[in-house]
């Protein structure tokens, strides 16, 4: 048998791409290829055949496919490539100058950047409350833009109130800025329903409902939005089930080298390095009193440290969600940001240690978030800060008076109000009680820890007519 030359190889992977007109996986052409060829060897030819503009990559990381490139095609990629020099046709975000040269710098062909390690004085050189990402009158106006009105109530009301809606916009943008196919539509019936999209890989799927998990993981119990170690890795474990190489590799910090698909940039390779930095990163964030500085110094400083085998911009885009969870801020949701855009912003930041590109990726994304669920938090009703207050109180009146077989009338009521009711607050509680048990009802009396037969008991023997 004739030896196979590199040239030989190269036709046939150019011929095996072309029989997928979506696109093929790595995995999916190490199995075409029976094993005739080791990953490495086949990513250099990959890189090669992109550099050669013969196949194109989409995606990034594990959700990478790669598209032949025919001369029609090419044709219409270079009237794309016009078009883009003449500012009309790419989907961007507005650029500061500065954003410009990284985007510039960044688009050259691999080989024209040049190869880095991660840089620990990218790191050291920021001081929590002293460095700014973002300037304090930027950090402002996010504020006022992202002001909810649940913002004096517990931690993570807001996020909790727009669950739904949050559940579907952050699953399905995060995951399709990994490359995922899923609409928006199809992302809600898989959420809502269940029902997977026809024709989709089942891996995208996975993802999308990897999300769902994550996001509820946060949002359901704000004890657990810290930015902790343990949060960290436990949204990866989330994030990254059913999708990691090695199953293992799920929620754990990884023990081996990984390598950046489209740069030249190297993350740390030593475990125990890679712990420690990871410790640090986030004690750093901790120490950050402004939300929106702390969430953008997360969408920094994790990807880049890349502490996981996979799925790291994915748990830094949720992680980057905790600030806002926390003090009832409006949540990013990454709706319409563009997936071109957010992978330049972060190769400048692998690369170059430039934040200006992702900060403009990240002011604008914002917007955009507050945007979509600004009718959202006008249909909000506002929440009874009185009643948040006294629900303890509420609860154990209301029971109180059911249990003992009593009348819920204004004397019995003013006669089981506790002390810890302040005085000046006496007659509103008097009102709040009276009020509530107007509505009660066996359906909602669960709520005071009251069994159905024991409510109807209750009700039957002083309101039957």
């Amino acid at each position: 048998m004739p030896k196979i030359t590199p040239q030989a190889e190269f036709i046939r992977l150019q011929e095996l791409i072309a029989k997928h007109p979506n696109g093929i996986t790595i995995e999916a052409l190490m199995t075409a290829l029976d094993g005739n060829l080791q990953r490495r060897s086949l990513q250099r030819r990959l890189a090669t055949l992109v550099e050669r503009d013969q196949v194109r990559m989409v995606g990034s990381a594990r959700s990478v496919r790669y598209h032949f490139v025919s001369s029609a095609l090419k044709g219409r990629l270079k009237e794309d490539t016009d078009q883009t020099e003449k500012g009309s046709a790419e989907a961007y975000v507005p650029l500061s100058s500065e954003a410009e040269r990284i985007k510039n710098y960044v688009r050259q062909p691999r080989h024209l950047r040049s190869p880095v390690g991660y840089q620990l004085n990218f790191l050291e050189q920021y001081h929590p409350n002293q460095t700014q990402y973002l300037s304090k009158e930027l950090c402002g106006q996010l504020h006022s833009i992202g002001r909810s009105p649940a913002e004096q109530t517990p931690a993570g009301t807001f996020a909790r109130n727009i669950l739904n809606r949050l559940l579907i916009d952050l699953s399905w943008a995060s995951s399709r800025l990994e490359g995922n196919t899923y609409s928006r539509l199809d992302t809600e019936r898989l959420i809502e329903f269940g029902q997977a999209a026809e024709g989709k890989d089942a891996l995208e799927t996975q993802m999308i409902l990897n999300h769902k998990e994550a996001i509820e993981y946060l949002v359901r119990d704000p004890e657990r939005a810290d930015l902790s170690p343990a949060t960290v890795i436990a949204l990866h474990a989330f994030l990254s089930d059913g999708l990691m190489a090695d199953p293992a590799a799920c929620g754990r910090i990884r023990k081996r080298a990984v390598e950046i698909g489209g740069s030249p940039y190297l993350p740390v390779t030593l475990p125990q390095r890679l712990e420690e930095l990871f410790e640090i990163v986030l004690q750093m964030a901790v120490e950050i009193n402004d939300p929106f500085e702390q969430a953008f110094f997360l969408m920094v400083h994790l990807p880049y440290l890349q502490p996981f085998e996979d799925v790291n911009k994915r748990v830094s885009r949720l992680v980057a969600n905790i600030p806002f969870i926390r003090h009832n801020l409006c949540p990013l949701s990454f709706i319409d940001v563009p997936q071109q855009a957010y992978v330049d912003a972060m190769l400048g930041v692998y690369e170059l240690n430039r934040i200006e590109l992702l900060r403009d990726v990240f002011v604008w994304a914002y917007e955009r978030s507050c945007q979509q669920y600004v009718a959202v938090k006008q249909n909000l009703v506002p929440p009874d800060i009185f009643r948040l207050r006294y629900r303890k109180a509420l609860s154990e009146v209301v029971a109180a008076i059911v249990r003992n077989d009593e009348l819920a009338i204004e004397p019995v009521v003013r006669a089981r109000t506790p002390l810890s009711v302040a005085a000046a607050d006496a007659e509103h509680f008097l009102d709040l009680v009276l009020a509530e048990f107007a509505s009660l009802h066996q359906g909602n009396a669960v709520r005071f820890g009251l069994r159905p037969l024991e409510f109807s008991t209750w009700h039957g023997k002083h309101y039957a007519s």
